[in-house]
């Protein structure tokens, strides 16, 4: 009845119905012990002033009590000082000790419970309670003592063992949530950076095929049916990308490198894509080939050739780009796509505020250029400045890093090293 919950963080007021109720039943409790005494001493022919202090020690005792959860310590003194000289308070001193183990460290309960014993043992020594030798009742004083400060001290630890698995729990519980909330963020971010990889490369070579017909306003009708076909072939191949991103979204997880997108990866594939838009390409991968590589890398590789051609159709169009593999097993693979500077400009780099700028026609452009210009021109202002950092990122989630920049002899160049595991 007088164990603590786990509520109980520490000693104060009253403040619940079960506090009440505890506190109500070692009242009742110690009530009972001091008027049990008091009719000892009415039946017994105990002298008067034992009755008195009976009388007083116990009502003082009893109402203490209702302290003592407020100021343990003292109150708890108090009430055993009082249980030397008035045998009916021996019940509330018991359980004033009871209290103090309950809601002080171990050495403050026991030294509260030695000075009960103490009290006990003086107590007994001045009025002996008959029925047994001394010794008998001593020994039955410091066992009692003992038992209740015992008591106390293990629902205290009891206790505090709970209240620290609650916390245990409620931060582990928060820790999930974070987790669980960190884990849609990168999905949504993987979603994001799939959806850019995916539709930015398809819909770069619709824009050029457009911006020829466009330009091109004699076109035989020929040109004009090819280029058509290829606008339909690019759009459709976006299409069947989106629904394989959509699809993987719904039946399996990101994979390791945050990737989305099902299948191994193909470079030649690539650049003859956009070879087939016009543009100038040449790939030297020393017989390397991403099917070959591990997933992650394969993957992180191809998607920076495709983000480095996507950048140059649309910053440096008609311009001439080579894509370099190379590495061993075992060591890294370096991804190497440079680019041309546009017709006509001397020097070029990324626009300081866009991190997905690799260049951007002048408007000094030859008119040799124009013609090339026209398909791309329009591309150039279409980015959000987020292809190089992300592809920063992809790289860093695959282990390696990425460098990109203007080179002395004109152009941009961007490169990667990734971890090429045996």
């Amino acid at each position: 009845m007088f164990v603590a919950g786990a509520e109980d963080v520490r000693p104060g007021w009253i403040r619940s119905r079960r506090d009440w109720v505890v506190g109500a039943g070692g009242f009742i409790l110690a009530l009972a012990g001091a008027v049990g005494v008091v009719w000892g001493d009415l039946t017994g022919g105990t002298p008067g002033w034992y009755l008195v202090a009976d009388v007083a020690g116990g009502a003082l005792a009893c109402a203490g009590l209702w302290l003592c959860r407020r100021w343990p310590v003292s109150v708890g003194l108090a009430v055993i000082a009082l249980s030397v000289p008035a045998a009916a308070a021996s019940v509330a001193a018991g359980i004033a000790t009871l209290i103090v183990a309950l809601y002080r460290k171990p050495p403050a309960a026991i030294a509260v419970g030695v000075a009960g014993v103490a009290a006990t043992l003086s107590r007994f020594a001045w009025r002996p309670p008959g029925l047994a030798p001394y010794p008998v009742w001593a020994l039955v004083g410091v066992l009692f003592g003992g038992a209740l400060t015992g008591w106390g001290m293990l629902a205290r630890t009891r206790r505090e063992l709970v209240l620290s698995l609650a916390e245990r729990a409620r931060r582990a519980e928060a820790d999930q949530r974070l987790r669980a909330e960190e884990a849609r963020r990168a999905e949504r971010i993987g979603i994001a950076r799939e959806m850019h990889d995916v539709l930015a490369h398809r819909l770069s070579l619709l824009a050029v095929h457009a911006g020829a017909l466009e330009f091109n306003a004699d076109a035989t009708p020929g040109e004009v049916a090819d280029a058509a076909g290829v606008i339909r072939s690019s759009a459709r191949l976006a299409l069947e990308e989106l629904r394989a991103v959509i699809s993987v979204l719904r039946e399996a997880p990101p994979s390791d490198d945050g990737s989305l997108s099902p299948g191994r990866p193909d470079l030649a594939s690539l650049v003859a894509e956009s070879r087939s838009a016009g543009m100038r390409v040449e790939l030297r991968d020393h017989g390397l080939r991403l099917a070959d590589l591990p997933e992650v890398t394969g993957r992180a590789a191809y998607r920076i050739v495709q983000e480095g051609l996507t950048n140059a159709r649309k910053h440096a169009p008609g311009q001439p780009v080579t894509v370099v593999l190379s590495g061993t097993a075992g060591a890294e693979l370096r991804v190497e796509v440079h680019n041309a500077p546009p017709g006509g400009m001397t020097s070029f780099g990324p626009d300081a505020g866009s991190a997905g700028d690799v260049g951007r026609p002048g408007a000094d452009a030859g008119p040799g250029a124009l013609e090339a210009l026209a398909s791309g021109a329009d591309l150039g202002t279409t980015g959000a400045g987020a292809g190089l950092a992300g592809l920063a990122e992809r790289a860093e989630l695959a282990g390696g890093r990425l460098a990109c920049g203007p080179v002395a002899g004109g152009g941009f160049r961007l490169v990667a090293w990734l971890p090429w595991p045996v």
